[in-house]
């Protein structure tokens, strides 16, 4: 993926450098990023995060410090959510790890997964994720891919009500689950609901995000650059000029800006292990975000 992303972010260079001279705050990482409130408490996230799926959790002793820059891209270039995971081998490990040595606990917006159990959530297994984050609390807990409409969140309430995290979520990346996912969503009224959905995959638009919308949930957008089929599908593909409208300077911003172009949306969150385009993707948070009318042109640049 990153090899990838490298070719179609060095094709973007020309365009970028043309419109950061010509648009003010165009790829300025001095602009500030634009925040989105969290519905039920007005609190501001900025809209841009670090998701660790896929290049954190293999990651050992020798790939800390370039995964720490990464997250120090994150927070230097205005950011502060990262999404991570209890079965995300050690990518919980990897941010505890940056948390204790950089001392910066205070200006990360930390969310973790635990899993579906049968017994329901297992206090073991959110202790293990605590200890991990060398925390002894998280910003956001979620419980991981829900699948069944009789799932509740009950625990999670106790656990936000004494003070192990401050607000709790469901997430899913399956199509097959979203039923049950709108059925606990519209039930339970999650803080937050975090759902796949890119610009080549909007199936979250017909339910999910509707949902989250009337219970009053923020949005957190899993894999929003489409698993990198986004990215192979542009290589070697000119940035139309008037993306520039809408401040984007490449292809991974068009993507990301076509996202938080739906007022829905609370922040996407782009996996990466390379703080390039770590610093990319924040750019995605600067600048004007695309109307409805620039978000149907882009749907017809991708399908052709």
């Amino acid at each position: 993926m990153q090899k990838s992303r490298r070719q179609v972010l060095k094709g973007a260079l020309a365009l970028s450098a043309v419109a950061a001279a010509s648009r003010s705050g165009f790829g300025d990482a001095e602009s500030p990023i634009l925040t989105r409130a969290i519905p039920h408490t007005n609190e501001t996230l900025p809209v841009v995060g670090l998701g660790t799926a896929v290049s954190f959790p293999s990651a050992g002793l020798e790939q800390q410090e370039k995964l720490n820059e990464v997250i120090n891209a994150l927070v230097s270039g205005g950011g502060k959510l990262v999404d991570t995971a209890s079965t995300y081998g050690n990518a919980e490990t990897v941010i505890g790890n940056f948390i204790d040595a950089r001392k910066i606990r205070e200006r990360l917006f930390l969310a973790t997964k635990i899993e579906v159990q049968p017994a329901g959530p297992s206090a073991a297994e959110f202790q293990r994720s605590l200890t991990r984050l060398q925390t002894d609390k998280v910003d956001l807990l979620q419980l991981h891919n829900v699948s069944r409409s009789s799932q509740s969140l009950a625990q999670l309430r106790d656990w936000k009500a004494a003070g192990r995290c401050r607000y709790i979520g469901v997430t899913s990346t399956y199509p097959q689950d979203y039923s049950a996912m709108e059925a606990i969503i519209r039930r339970e009224k999650p803080d937050f609901v975090q759902v796949d959905y890119s610009m080549d995959n909007r199936d979250a638009e017909k339910r999910i995000i509707p949902a989250a919308a009337d219970a009053g949930a923020a949005v957190l957008t899993a894999l929003p650059l489409g698993r990198t089929s986004l990215l192979r599908a542009v290589k070697g593909k000119t940035l139309p000029d008037w993306a520039r409208d809408f401040d984007a300077g490449t292809w991974p911003q068009f993507f990301l800006k076509f996202l938080l172009g739906n007022p829905h949306v609370t922040a996407v969150i782009p996996g990466t292990g390379n703080a390039e385009h770590m610093k990319d993707n924040l750019n995605a948070g600067r600048g004007r975000m695309p109307n409805e009318q620039e978000r149907q042109k882009m749907i017809a640049v991708l399908r052709s």
